[in-house]
């Protein structure tokens, strides 16, 4: 059995948890300024709760970081400043040289470290989330969920592979709806919506519903998409692709940020006139 922290219980992160906990784990989170509603899931999962981070640092020979991109370094700086001397994977969707620079911050300070990328929704149903890992160590994070609902798969020995992968994909699935929502707001503003959605229809008559559906269920996840979109544009920039589309769809995603923990997808009129910049 391996003591292992979950930084931080979200929605993601404590699916991730959970797995490792049914794997036969002690798993940890560190509760201090965290919201009810993270409570909550922790307490559901029956995670052991302990106050400072420094305590889970303590407490734990591993640690997996689940948090939206634009923390994953501060949060490795925290963990470096606690103290930790253990195994630290970063399981967010970041560009594969902040992930690389992230393994150099740990091992200045002797900590290993592992590099992770999960493709998926939550997960809670068997075959739907893989969690890819990469480094020297990965075989060591892929072992805390064996025959659990993580289907975590070794990729490489080299820091950054994992984060790679998971760019890759990600710019495909959300860059994709993000130039739908690009395109609905366009001709929104242009007058031609309904002309576009007829086309569409003439091509495939259940086109109109996916799209429109597509494009109205992201927005409760914009807010994390649109720091996703930072780390796929310096990837892409990195590997000597122009990076304009994910900077435009960065954009697009922040304008989407209000409907952030909205109980339902708001209609599509709302959508577009987020996207427009319009007083809703």
């Amino acid at each position: 059995m391996t003591s292992v922290g979950i930084l931080n219980p979200g929605a993601m992160g404590v699916s991730i948890a959970a797995s490792a906990k049914a794997a036969g784990h002690k798993l940890y989170w560190a509760s201090a300024g965290r919201s009810a509603a993270t409570r909550q899931r922790a307490a559901e999962q029956g995670l052991l709760e302990v106050d400072a981070l420094s305590a889970l640092c303590a407490a734990c020979d591993i640690i997996v970081c689940v948090c939206p991109p634009h923390a994953a370094e501060s949060v490795a700086r925290a963990v470096v400043d606690a103290g930790f001397s253990g195994l630290y994977c970063d399981g967010n969707a970041i560009a594969p040289q902040k992930s690389r620079a992230i393994d150099a911050m740990m091992r200045a300070a002797s900590i290993n470290f592992v590099d992770g990328g999960i493709i998926g929704p939550p997960a809670w149903n068997p075959g739907a989330t893989r969690f890819y890992l990469s480094g020297e160590s990965a075989r060591e994070i892929a072992a805390l969920f064996d025959d659990s609902l993580t289907d975590a798969r070794v990729i490489g020995a080299e820091i950054g592979q994992a984060s790679a992968l998971k760019m890759v994909f990600a710019a495909l699935t959300k860059g994709s709806t993000a130039l739908l929502a690009a395109i609905y707001a366009t001709a929104e503003n242009l007058g031609v919506r309904a002309d576009l959605e007829r086309e569409w229809s003439l091509r495939d008559p259940d086109s109109v519903t996916q799209r429109r559906n597509q494009t109205r269920n992201v927005t409760a996840k914009a807010w994390r998409f649109a720091g996703e979109m930072q780390e796929i544009a310096a990837t892409f920039e990195g590997a000597g692709i122009p990076p304009g589309f994910f900077d435009a769809a960065h954009e697009l995603y922040s304008r989407l940020a209000r409907f952030k923990d909205a109980e339902s997808a708001p209609a599509l009129d709302a959508v577009l006139a987020a996207l427009l910049n319009e007083q809703t």
